[in-house]
């Protein structure tokens, strides 16, 4: 009886315990129902609740694990703030003083629902719910292209490439792109263009996603370029949608041939001499294993499809066969092209040879060439060009006509396509010796080198009227003999001769020998030399000194003029028996030594004796 008794009172307790809740009240949670944040960083759910007033609330922060909630964080009635221990959260999760949960270094297995429940007794309770979303960007896309070359003209879609995408989080979206062009997302394998999309979930929680394009290309692909871009989304409604791009991939395409390439490679203009490489190729690939060359039905060895020919002359020219078997026809095909070797004959000189022409004699040549193309031909001696016509022409030849002339002939449109050749001149005649040129010594026996240039043809022969060591060399068109002696009274005073004579005549000239001097010496006043330098720096002091000198004698013979003047005598004034006055001013010497720059000494030697005066009729001065 007294269970049946209370097998009653339960449910009936549990209806008033309801009650009494309903009729004291609920509390009211507030939180942030989507809380974004990027992996790696900290996430902070907020929560705040209201409704109770009493000092004893607990506050829990919660988690949705196989439908069961687990506490990651709680306050106790006594205001005390601690962590579970034991949750995927351990060490990460914090509870704020403001009831916020903190949660550091947020991983992609993060994202879910928080609950944050507040119980406040008699009060009651509530909840509120917030969802924890995590971004991680995935690295930059990577394609992967198949291991063969796709074959065109297959009757199924080939895969052209793979696009990779790795560490992301959630799992990013791939796009296709063909120039450019976004390509539709297919999935269905019977339509020609599609996609195959795989995704792979890592240890770490972060995906890794695979986006396989099928195609059947055609020729016209063989210049597409195809990438690929991962779509992805960051904390914040400003980060939608970001985008990392593919390297571009060229379309690997074996396709036949249509048609033969054939042309020069290199160099562009052929000149004798040049190597030369003719390419031959065709529209399709791979290129053919082998080409056939052939000129004027001679065949002729390449190298897989280029034509080397070294040091062309002018009978390589003509036309060039390249053939190749099309394997899927068993039709041969031909291309043709034309090689220009241009070329320009040796130069041509009449009159032939070397030319001796007598002195005030014309001279003239004449020179001549042929070329592929337009060529012109210049005279030149040295760097001078003398002719443009292919005509040099002097009427009357001198001795500084004698030399080497060249002529010169050039294919403009060619560079470097020149040919030339050289006549010399030698003029016939007396031999003249140029102007001599003084020898200098420092004294009388030191040696000195003579130099006696002549001009002629035939060489001419030197006599001096000295012995000496004696060199002869030529000097561009002249021969110079160098006599080098010691100088002796005789040379310094009548000169050394040189001789030189030919078939044609002779000619002489005295060479002289002097010793060099420094600058004469100035005398001033006393006769005594006061220079002994040339040196222009001392000239201005010494013009200052003389200067000096000249004013101390005039103020001198002022200071005279007065003293006589003073004593009233007739003419300047008598001698006084008793009284005497004399004055006598000595010879004045003024000598002055510059040895050095800038050395001035004796400027002035100046001597006054003043005795017991007499009178006397006139002052000594």
């Amino acid at each position: 009886m007294a269970g049946i008794r209370l097998g009653r009172i339960m449910p009936l307790c549990t209806l008033l315990l309801w009650i009494i809740q309903v009729c004291s009240g609920t509390i009211t949670v507030k939180v942030t129902p989507k809380v974004e944040v990027d992996g790696g960083t900290t996430a902070k759910l907020p929560c705040a609740y209201s409704g109770t007033t009493l000092p004893d609330v607990v506050v829990g922060w919660h988690f949705e694990s196989d439908n069961q909630r687990v506490r990651v964080a709680y306050r106790k009635n006594s205001g005390e703030r601690l962590s579970d221990t034991g949750t995927p959260l351990d060490g990460r999760a914090t509870l704020e003083e403001d009831l916020t949960l903190t949660i550091k270094s947020v991983k992609p297995s993060d994202p879910n629902k928080y609950y944050c429940q507040v119980t406040a007794g008699k009060d009651g309770s509530g909840e509120g719910e917030t969802i924890l979303e995590v971004f991680v960007a995935p690295e930059t896309p990577e394609i992967k292209k198949p291991s063969e070359a796709i074959s065109v003209g297959r009757l199924d879609s080939s895969e052209v490439g793979t696009c990779i995408a790795t560490n992301g989080f959630p799992s990013p979206r791939i796009i296709w792109f063909k120039d450019n062009q976004p390509l539709p997302e297919v999935k269905d394998k019977k339509e020609k263009t599609h996609m195959v999309l795989s995704t792979v979930k890592e240890t770490s929680g972060l995906y890794t996603i695979k986006n396989t394009l099928y195609m059947e290309p055609t020729k016209a692909d063989k210049d597409s370029t195809l990438h690929c871009t991962v779509e992805y989304s960051l904390a914040g409604e400003k980060n939608k949608n970001i985008q990392k791009k593919s390297e571009p991939m060229k379309i690997e395409l074996y396709y036949p041939f249509e048609k033969i390439m054939f042309k020069l490679f290199n160099p562009a203009v052929v000149k004798e001499g040049d190597n030369v490489t003719l390419k031959c190729e065709t529209d399709g690939n791979p290129q053919p294993s082998s080409f056939d060359f052939s000129k004027n039905g001679n065949v002729l060895p390449g190298v897989g499809g280029s034509l080397i020919l070294k040091n062309v002359k002018r009978t390589d020219s003509g036309t060039y066969l390249c053939s190749v078997l099309d394997i899927d026809t068993y039709i041969e095909k031909t291309n043709s092209t034309v090689l220009n070797v241009n070329y320009i004959d040796e130069m041509s000189v009449t009159p032939t040879g070397n030319q001796i022409i007598d002195l005030g004699k014309q001279v003239q040549w004449q020179c001549k060439t042929k070329a592929s193309k337009n060529h012109t031909v210049l005279w030149k001696k040295g760097s001078t060009v003398l002719s443009q016509n292919g005509i040099l022409s002097i009427a009357s030849v001198a001795y500084e006509h004698a030399g080497e002339y060249m002529c010169v002939g050039a294919v403009p449109e060619v560079p470097g396509l020149t040919a030339r050749t050289s006549v010399k001149l030698n003029v016939r005649g007396k031999p003249e010796i140029e102007t001599p040129v003084v020898g200098e010594v420092a004294k009388e026996g030191d040696e000195v080198t003579l130099k006696c240039s002549a001009n002629g043809f035939p060489k001419p022969q030197f006599i001096w009227s000295a012995s000496g060591k004696e060199s002869i060399t030529v000097e561009e068109n002249k021969v110079v003999s160098s006599l080098t002696l010691k100088t002796t009274p005789e040379i310094m005073k009548s000169g050394v001769k040189c001789e030189v004579s030919n078939e044609f005549g002779k000619d002489s000239k005295d060479f002289s020998v002097a010793i060099k001097r420094a600058n004469t010496a100035e005398v001033l006043l006393s006769g005594n030399p006061v220079l002994t330098s040339a040196e222009k720096q001392q000239e201005g002091s010494s013009a200052v000194v003389i200067a000096v000198v000249v004013c101390v004698l005039l103020l001198l013979l002022l200071v005279a003029l007065f003293y006589c003047l003073s004593k009233k005598t007739t003419i300047c004034g008598k001698k006084d028996k008793k009284e005497a006055a004399t004055a006598q001013v000595n010879n004045i010497v003024v000598e002055m030594k510059t040895e050095k720059a800038n050395e001035e000494a004796g400027l002035l030697n100046k001597k006054i004796n003043t005795n017991r005066l007499e009178q006397a009729e006139t002052p000594v001065l």
